[in-house]
């Protein structure tokens, strides 16, 4: 029996979830202990990992089929020589496509839109996605995670505006659960803030999270006096295990609402079939199919997993077809600098964008409708040119 074997014998729900970060994949050397790697391979994700690190749980490493090189978790999870490309023909990359350097107010608080504020509250995950879009921060040393969340408390409180607040990373949940206690008591008697949300990928690649009690009392504690959310992060049907839909049935009994942020991403989902597998799964296990984003045109992720947006649509647009009310509910949207803009879809080669959230400088923005020139390769807002319909 393979190594690789051997952790799918595991049972994951009785594992110590904080002992078992211990034992990550997080170099080649351990990489190599459970998959077979040529020389050359070796050498050039030695390089990739000098420039963003890896880090996968024994878990989410046992989901993969080691003899297809096409695996969707494989190329979520490993690194691959595509990452070494910064330019080419897909168009410009950026390390901050979101602009969160632009509304970072110190302390790990960034506030964009006037009613959300989001809390950068750890910059470590247990899986370091290879399309992450925070590959600047997530993992390696930087200044823009929290420091003193009473602090950040304190910004939220005295900005009326805000009625809710996003805790995110990194992946906060990987926070000790006295901790998030903690921050989740700094939230609850701010009567402005509505509802919390916790941005969160451990339903999918940390299940065993969910097996810790106290957390779960924690949710079903804070979720009496303030609604809690909890978007997470289900890129592909196999990726919905049993671990995992035991993992979400424990969250959800809480009383916490479970939403879904799927990224459209070339050689993972990006077929009607992967689309329509996902959101259909997504609503059996009772996660709520919210958005699939564009991939953005991040540095050493572009070129490899952005999907052109005309083939994206006609994806989208194909998968829809085929799935019931509840699972076609997502929308297809790019999170942009300027603001969410929901992808409605095309007419030929006119593209049919509307914003639905800008700038609190530019409010005149918000719900605008833009019909943008398409071809069979851009990828992104800036690539286009705004026409009339």
């Amino acid at each position: 029996m393979s190594n690789l074997d051997k952790l799918k014998k595991i049972d994951w729900k009785s594992v110590d979830w904080q002992s078992e970060l211990k034992q990550n994949i997080n170099s080649i050397d351990s990489l190599k202990h459970y998959i077979d790697l040529s020389e050359d391979e070796e050498e050039m994700l030695r390089e990739v990992v000098g420039q963003h690190p890896m880090n996968i749980p024994r878990y989410y490493l046992s989901l993969l089929n080691e003899y297809d090189t096409n695996d969707p978790i494989r190329k979520l999870a490993l690194p691959s020589e595509d990452e070494l490309i910064v330019a080419g023909s897909m168009g410009e990359t950026t390390k901050d496509p979101y602009g969160d350097d632009k509304h970072n107010k110190g302390n790990g608080v960034l506030h964009k839109y006037p009613y959300s504020a989001l809390i950068v509250a750890t910059d470590y995950c247990s899986m370091y996605c290879r399309h992450c879009f925070r590959k600047a921060i997530v993992g390696l040393p930087n200044d823009k995670t929290v420091e003193n969340f009473q602090r950040a408390a304190t910004y939220i409180r005295e900005h009326k505006e805000i009625t809710n607040v996003i805790i995110s990373g990194g992946d906060p949940l990987l926070i000790n659960t006295r901790r998030i206690k903690k921050i989740l008591e700094s939230l609850v008697d701010i009567d402005h803030v509505n509802y919390v949300r916790i941005g969160t990928r451990t339903p999918v690649v940390y299940p065993m999270r969910f097996f810790d009690d106290d957390l779960l009392k924690c949710f079903e504690e804070f979720n009496k006096h303030k609604t809690l959310y909890l978007p997470t992060h289900f890129n592909h049907a196999n990726e919905i295990t049993n671990i995992a839909k035991e993992a979400v049935l424990r969250i959800r009994q809480t009383g916490v609402t479970v939403n879904n942020q799927a990224v459209l991403l070339e050689g993972v989902n990006d077929s009607a079939s992967d689309i329509e597998n996902l959101m259909n799964g997504l609503v059996t296990i009772g996660v709520n199919p919210y958005y699939l984003y564009q991939c953005m045109p991040v540095s050493r992720v572009r070129h490899h997993f952005q999907v052109p947006l005309k083939k994206g649509i006609d994806i989208v647009d194909e998968a829809k077809l085929r799935l019931d009310g509840y699972a076609k509910r997502f929308k297809f949207i790019m999170g942009h600098d300027i603001g969410k803009i929901e992808i409605c879809g095309r007419i030929s080669d006119k593209l049919i964008l509307k914003q639905i959230h800008s700038r609190p400088e530019e409010p005149e923005n918000a719900s605008r409708m833009m019909v943008m020139a398409l071809d069979d390769k851009v990828g992104w807002l800036d690539d286009m040119r705004e026409i009339s319909l």
